[in-house]
């Protein structure tokens, strides 16, 4: 079994019963939750929207693998109505669900790269996360989140 850190994200639709479902379908469907975040309102980052963002952090235990864990929550994605990941190009998105940690593994194959490669340098995924793993190390960086969240 595997801690595994996500950070879900919505700015469309009904945003706390997309959290709320995805969290519900990542419990079913991936493992057990361990702890969830309080919801953030943040504005869009990298592109321009009139829809706020809800914003929040998840901790599991899985036994699935970093790639099998993103196949399950691009599935997740694309039930709940999202048409596409983003490639470079940021949009509003009913649900968006990243792969922020997932133990000490730092992976980079084109699929999925591990730890997230822009988590440190974004509030709306660093707040949640402190919340519920304050001391966590970022194993490329070598300092808490804590501290990281701290420094935006």
């Amino acid at each position: 079994m595997a801690i595994a850190y996500l950070g879900l994200g919505t700015n469309i639709g009904n945003k706390r019963r997309n959290m709320i479902t995805a969290a519900a379908l990542l419990a079913e469907r991936v493992g057990d939750i361990l702890a969830l975040s309080g919801f953030y309102e943040t504005e869009p980052w990298g592109f321009e929207s009139e829809n706020f963002f809800l914003n929040a952090a998840v901790k599991l235990k899985t036994s699935f693998s970093p790639l099998e864990l993103l196949r399950i929550t691009q599935r997740i994605e694309k039930e709940l109505g999202r048409a596409e990941k983003s490639s470079g190009v940021y949009h509003d998105r009913i649900i968006d669900i990243d792969i922020l940690l997932y133990e000490d593994e730092v992976l980079q194959i084109p699929e999925l790269t591990l730890p997230h490669p822009l988590m440190h340098e974004r509030k709306f995924v660093m707040e949640p996360l402190a919340e519920i793993a304050p001391f966590v190390v970022h194993p490329v960086l070598k300092e808490r989140i804590i501290d990281l969240k701290e420094r935006l």
